[in-house]
C-alpha cells in the first residue's frame, strides 16, 4: 500500500497546473537564500567598497580642485597686487626722475649763466684793457704825429717834451669834446 496506494492516489487526483510543486518552491526558496546570503555578505561589501572609493575620489577631486581654484585665486590677487605696487613703482621713480632731471637741467643753467657771466666780465677786462693799451699806442703815435706835424707847418723844432706832451693832451682833449658834443646832438 505503500507505493502502489500513493500512485494510485495520485494517478486519481491530478495536479493542477498552476499550482506550484511544493519542493520545488522549498529547493528555489533554500536556493535562493543561499543566493541572497552569498551576494549579501561577499558582493554588496565590494560593491559599496567600490562606491565608497569612488565617492572618496569624486569628493577628493573637488575638494583638491576647490584648493587649486582658491590658491589660483590667490595668486592671481597677489599677482594683480604685485602689478599694482610696481606701477606705484614706476611713476614714483618717474616723477623722481623728472624732478632730478628738472634740477640737473636748473644746475646746468645756472652754472652756464654763471660761466657765461664770468666769460663775459673777463672780456670785459680784456676789452678795457686792449682800449687802455689801444689808446696809450695812439696817444704816443698821435702826438709824435701831431708834433712832428707841428714842426713842419711852424717851422721850428718842437723836440721839447713837456711842451709837445701839452700841445698832443690839448690836442685830444679837444677832440674828445667834439666827440662827446656829437654823440651828444645824435642821441
Amino acid at each position: 500500500m505503500n507505493q502502489v496506494t500513493i500512485l494510485a492516489a495520485a494517478a486519481g487526483s491530478s495536479p493542477s497546473p498552476l499550482a506550484p510543486n511544493p519542493w520545488e518552491m522549498g529547493v528555489v526558496l533554500i536556493s535562493f537564500a543561499v543566493l541572497f546570503y552569498i551576494v549579501w555578505k561577499f558582493v554588496v561589501p565590494m560593491f559599496e567598497k567600490t562606491f565608497a572609493e569612488r565617492t572618496e575620489a569624486i569628493e577628493g577631486g573637488i575638494a583638491k580642485a576647490e584648493k587649486a581654484q582658491a590658491e589660483a585665486t590667490a595668486a592671481l590677487e597677489e599677482y594683480k597686487q604685485q602689478l599694482v605696487d610696481a606701477r606705484t613703482e614706476a611713476n614714483r621713480i618717474r616723477e623722481e626722475a623728472r624732478s632730478e632731471g628738472a634740477q640737473i637741467l636748473a644746475d646746468l643753467k645756472e652754472k652756464a649763466a654763471a660761466e657765461a657771466a664770468r666769460i663775459t666780465e673777463q672780456a670785459h677786462v680784456q676789452i678795457e684793457a686792449e682800449r687802455q693799451a689801444a689808446v696809450v699806442s695812439l696817444r704816443s703815435e698821435v702826438g709824435s704825429l701831431a708834433t712832428t706835424l707841428a714842426s713842419r707847418i711852424v717851422g721850428e723844432s718842437l723836440n721839447d717834451d713837456a711842451r709837445s706832451a701839452r700841445v698832443v693832451d690839448r690836442f685830444l682833449a679837444d677832440l674828445e669834446g667834439n666827440a662827446a658834443q656829437s654823440a651828444g646832438a645824435s642821441n
